[in-house]
């Protein structure tokens, strides 16, 4: 929709589909993002756990009757929506992964800006030449993360996955880029990496664990965790103690979100109003918990 349209009707209708989500952060970010634009946005969340491919396409359908500009997809969804739209931006089809769903004229379009905005946030910490970058996850998010990698020409990438035909499956996708490899364990992939990234749901509150053991850490290695709840991840803090860099979820939230609502409204917003949004939401978070 055109700026001067939705200026007209200053409603926008966007949300979620996922499970669980209720912590997530999205609704704060879009809604401060057409708050600043002179929008009158109210975002979603529809939490529905465990839904099958007649569930998932209710829903849809709802999403496409009901005035939604659109909706972001996330955790277990990115990959089972792919079958029930009726078309795929060519980035979202290349990977079979979407977490974002336009509505235009009564027809429902996926895009995946996990790709784009892990693209934006990882760039600073590349070298300009011999990146290795280690991948741990082949689900929807590990696919946006090694896309995201390949389209910043990292030659190496790494895919490691607890279910090895996942992995199979990325790398085949990845093969027309070049770069890609299966991992055969953690081991394998982190052996002379200069990357790591977190693309599993591991270390997402209330789960406390790791994606890899700390002692495979060391002050030479990036790290980056997809996982922004709570914002320093188990992995992030053992990185922080080995001395290596590392890249919370916060960027990749933030700059997914934010081109997600340029998507659904042809309207570029404020990445620092979305920023601002994300961490009170994440002040409140971090208070609420520590008073527990």
């Amino acid at each position: 929709m055109s700026k001067r349209g939705y200026a007209a009707s200053k409603k926008l209708l966007t949300g979620l589909i996922g499970a669980p989500i209720a912590h997530s952060a999205s609704p704060a970010m879009h809604e401060r993002a057409a708050e600043a634009l002179g929008l009158r946005g109210h975002y979603q969340l529809i939490e529905v756990a465990g839904a099958d491919a007649a569930g998932l396409r209710m829903m849809l359908e709802g999403v496409r009757r009901l005035g939604f500009a659109g909706v972001n997809v996330t955790y277990p969804y990115k990959e089972a929506v792919v079958p029930l739209l009726d078309e795929l931006a060519p980035g979202a089809a290349s990977m079979g992964a979407v977490n974002t769903v336009v509505v235009r004229d009564g027809r429902l379009t996926g895009h995946n800006t996990d790709t784009t905005g892990f693209a934006r946030a990882v760039a600073p910490l590349l070298a300009p030449a011999g990146n290795a970058v280690a991948v741990i996850g082949a689900g929807g998010v590990g696919k946006a993360i090694a896309f995201a990698l390949a389209s910043l020409k990292v030659s190496d990438i790494r895919i490691f996955d607890s279910e090895p035909a996942r992995a199979a499956a990325l790398v085949s996708l990845l093969a027309p880029r070049g770069g890609a490899r299966i991992a055969a364990s953690v081991e394998d992939a982190l052996g002379g990496a200069t990357g790591l990234v977190n693309g599993t749901p591991v270390g997402m509150l209330p789960n406390r664990g790791m994606p890899v053991t700390a002692d495979l850490l060391h002050e030479k290695l990036w790290v980056a965790d997809a996982v922004y709840s709570p914002l320093i991840t188990p992995l992030l803090a053992a990185a922080q103690a080995k001395d290596a860099r590392i890249m919370t979820g916060r960027e990749l939230a933030i700059y997914q979100a934010a081109d997600a609502f340029e998507l659904f409204t042809g309207l570029a917003p404020s990445t620092e109003v979305m920023g601002e949004a994300f961490d009170e939401v994440m002040a409140a978070r971090s208070s609420a918990y520590h008073a527990a």
